[in-house]
């Protein structure tokens, strides 16, 4: 590879990765945005950003302008001010990391809604999630009620807590589901009272019943914490009668790698990763890693083990007489330049040089690619 070439290669690769992470990180922030949320989740989210703007408007020293003048001429202040009111819209929806879109088409509907809340004088006794999303919406329902009717969710157990608490009753605080228990991860039952599979009980007393997850290798279900409380183990993992559920090389045992291609052992599984271009097939990355050279490369480098690029002897244009050429043709154009401004020839010479040591030492230095 000719060194201009590496060198623009060099510099190229960073900007290509950094625009392709841009790109991808823009596709998902456009893919964020245009999310559609159930309308439940839609109004609370809307909610969420208004009282987040509550927050940031809330004020203990007014700071003059158009708020210090209706701190002095409203009964009510700043506090419950048309002027705070229209700073908080100003940023609504803008802190929603799903349904951004959404959110700001839902403000539009309903602004009338937000300002009738504004506007009441017991405000501060009526939540805005409760007032707008349960009582005029009727989208949402109270927190332990479910469906159209918002029905009191009644899978408790004796302590009186919903799906013994580890989990809650489907479509809580929503227009949806049916009252039964949805488990947290780790727990199964009517009342999430058991311990699910790939989990045991690591705890319990009077009041709670606590499920641990089990070691990675485990199959189905195991006594306790690590791989020798496994009752049976993955693919990937064999049962040791000292150790329990342990790894097993593939790479080692089975050589599942063909062609010029090498194995890469995970936990519980391997990958196969392509050898260098100078191998023909090998044991591991890189060129000095070949079990044999591919063709034009040859034994060469500083262990002299290493598959470099072989050069036919006595060739004019090698690679490395090409580059020598390349050399001698700038540092000639310097020459020429001399005769017209030494100051011109200076600078050049000084880029030429410098050229020159990065291309050397990149080329003595760098990997095989």
């Amino acid at each position: 590879m000719k060194p201009l070439v590496t060198l623009s290669l060099l510099l190229a690769l960073p900007l290509l990765s950094l625009s392709a992470d841009d790109a991808k990180e823009k596709a998902r922030k456009q893919e964020r945005a245009t999310a559609k949320l159930p309308p439940c989740a839609a109004c609370t989210a809307l909610v969420q950003s208004f009282e987040k703007g509550m927050e940031r408007t809330a004020r203990g020293k007014f700071e003059g302008g158009d708020a210090d003048w209706e701190e002095r001429n409203q009964v009510s202040g700043y506090a419950s001010s048309e002027v705070r009111f229209v700073e908080i819209e100003e940023e609504l929806c803008k802190d929603v990391e799903r349904g951004e879109q959404q959110c700001h088409q839902n403000h539009q509907e309903w602004e009338d809604d937000l300002e009738e809340w504004w506007r009441l004088t017991d405000r501060d006794q009526r939540p805005l999630r409760q007032w707008l999303c349960v009582e005029q919406l009727k989208v949402c329902c109270p927190e332990g009620t479910y469906g159209p009717d918002c029905k009191e969710c009644r899978v408790k157990d004796a302590q009186g807590r919903i799906c013994s608490g580890n989990g809650k009753c489907k479509g809580a605080g929503t227009r949806k589901g049916n009252g039964k228990c949805s488990c947290d991860d780790g727990y199964k039952g009517d009342m999430c009272q058991d311990c699910d599979i790939g989990h045991y009980q690591s705890y319990q007393d009077d009041e709670k019943k606590l499920c641990s997850k089990c070691y990675k290798g485990c199959q189905t279900h195991c006594t306790g914490a690590g791989p020798k409380a496994c009752i049976d183990c993955k693919p990937g993992y064999l049962m040791s009668p000292e150790e329990g559920c342990t790894d097993i090389d593939e790479c080692v045992l089975e050589k599942p790698c063909q062609g010029n291609k090498f194995c890469v052992n995970s936990e519980g599984s391997y990958r196969c990763s392509p050898c260098s271009d100078a191998c023909r097939g090998c044991d591991g990355r890189g060129p000095d890693r070949c079990t044999d050279c591919a063709d034009g490369y040859r034994r060469g480098g500083k262990d002299g083990k290493t598959c470099v690029g072989a050069e036919e002897p006595g060739k004019l244009l090698t690679l490395s007489n090409t580059r020598y050429f390349t050399y001698a043709a700038l540092c000639f154009v310097a020459c020429i330049l001399l005769q017209r401004s030494v100051a011109l020839a200076g600078a050049l010479g000084l880029v030429i040089a410098l050229y020159i040591s990065v291309s050397e030492y990149f080329l003595r230095n760098a990997p095989e690619l």
